[in-house]
């Protein structure tokens, strides 16, 4: 995909991602496109009471009960930030085939950052991305943890 289009669908991600900042959530983003479907979703892991309920986690369940599959072959995913373990566990299974992302996540990044999940030998790979609309995503979570403090 052009990068005009990871840009377009990063913004989506973005757009959710102020969502979940507007109900106290930290401020993630993401968007799935799989087949001729678009799905949008954010965090929701103190709504929900659900430490789960991560934006990647949200979008990959809903994705799968629409197509009617649990396997999202050649699909896309968009986040704000870097997967955590549990959500780069989840792209895996799911065989999502692309994944771009905007920040990294020094912390609980699973991807580049503190762990390179997609490189201990699973039985599949995605294509990455990095670096999306960084700036935009970050300041996003710089400005909701400095509110919080």
């Amino acid at each position: 995909m052009p990068l005009v289009q990871d840009r377009s669908f990063m913004k989506m991600a973005l757009e959710e991602a102020q969502k979940a900042a507007t109900l106290g959530e930290v401020p993630i983003g993401a968007v799935l496109v799989v087949e001729d479907k678009l799905i949008r979703g954010h965090n929701r892991v103190i709504i929900d009471s659900d430490p789960t309920a991560h934006a990647e986690m949200l979008v990959i369940r809903k994705a799968a009960c629409e197509i009617g599959n649990y396997r999202l072959v050649g699909s896309s995913l968009y986040v704000t930030l870097e997967p955590c373990i549990m959500c780069a566990g989840a792209i895996v299974q799911a065989r999502i085939g692309r994944l771009v992302y905007a920040a990294r996540d020094g912390r609980y990044g699973a991807v580049e950052s503190l762990l390179q999940s997609f490189e201990l030998g699973l039985n599949h790979k995605p294509q990455v991305v990095s670096g999306v609309m960084q700036q935009q995503a970050s300041r996003l979570l710089k400005t909701f943890f400095l509110k919080k403090r």
